[in-house]
């Protein structure tokens, strides 16, 4: 949402050896457009308020070095602090991260001060934070590809598991964590499954602490990606941090067609487009 993806240019005035580095001069061009747009109206109108009923106080900013990324596993939080001894990042760049006992490996995905006014539009202000201690190194990047690796094995070994067990679950995605503490398994499943049978067997192959997570369609589409019918990347997969509850009410308030199939989205759910249509009608 916030950065443009140029990777598709092929011209003659932009090398492939100086096309990221245009990108991110485009980038960063846009994205200070879009900090003085920001700034002008909290500066003037709209004073960044939290968005909550029960609060009309203007949210201090949060001067700490922090960056947004993007991870898999038990992060708590979508912002890092970077420490102090780490030196600068850049969007796309792996960075490993601390949490309490364990550390996971990250990718940032916005830096500056957009992320500064995010936070403070939505409310966040000096929360504890895990700690983005450095970019990842080759060594790291060799134990990633390991890593990855060993999910594809795992991966096929639940399913031959599940197979085997009639247990009707769909895995949706695996994830070893960086420091290989766990080994979480997300899966849909249409009911409640009973799965210490398959949680003991996965153990004693991988030797380490095994986490089966259920998750629902939506959650699903976002874990996969994809494109929908308007031709772009899915909302949740692309911006989206949380889900809103999407119901048919809201389409009927803005006389759109009521045809389910075409108010849903590859996931079987109301698209989540129809809320934002909704909050620009009002």
């Amino acid at each position: 949402m916030f950065n443009i993806d140029l990777s598709f240019i092929s011209d003659s005035c932009v090398t492939e050896s100086n096309t990221l580095e245009y990108e991110l001069k485009c980038n960063s061009c846009y994205q200070k457009n879009i900090v003085l747009s920001l700034d002008c109206k909290h500066n003037d109108e709209n004073n960044c308020i939290i968005p909550s009923s029960d609060s009309n106080q203007t949210v201090p900013e949060d001067k700490r070095n922090i960056v947004e990324i993007a991870a898999d596993g038990l992060l708590s939080s979508c912002f890092v602090e970077i420490s102090s001894e780490s030196s600068e990042f850049l969007p796309g760049d792996l960075v490993v991260v601390s949490e309490e006992d364990y550390h996971e490996i990250a990718q940032v995905k916005l830096i500056g001060r957009l992320v500064a006014l995010k936070r403070q539009y939505f409310g966040m202000f000096e929360e504890k934070l895990p700690l983005a201690v450095r970019k990842a190194s080759e060594d790291d990047i060799i134990k990633i590809g390991r890593n990855n690796l060993d999910e594809e094995r795992a991966a096929s070994l639940f399913k031959d598991i599940t197979k085997r067990s009639n247990m009707e679950m769909k895995l949706v995605g695996t994830h070893y964590q960086f420091d290989r503490k766990r080994l979480f398994f997300y899966y849909t499943a249409d009911g409640r499954i009973d799965f210490r049978e398959l949680a003991k067997e996965l153990a004693s192959v991988f030797k380490t602490r095994i986490e089966l997570r259920q998750i629902g369609v939506r959650d699903e589409a976002k874990k996969v990606g994809g494109v929908g019918t308007c031709g772009r990347e899915f909302c949740c997969s692309s911006f989206l941090g949380n889900f809103k509850k999407i119901t048919t009410q809201l389409a009927n308030e803005q006389n759109l067609v009521t045809s389910m199939g075409k108010l849903s989205g590859p996931c079987g759910k109301l698209k989540c487009c129809l809320s934002f249509e909704f909050e620009e009608s009002n």
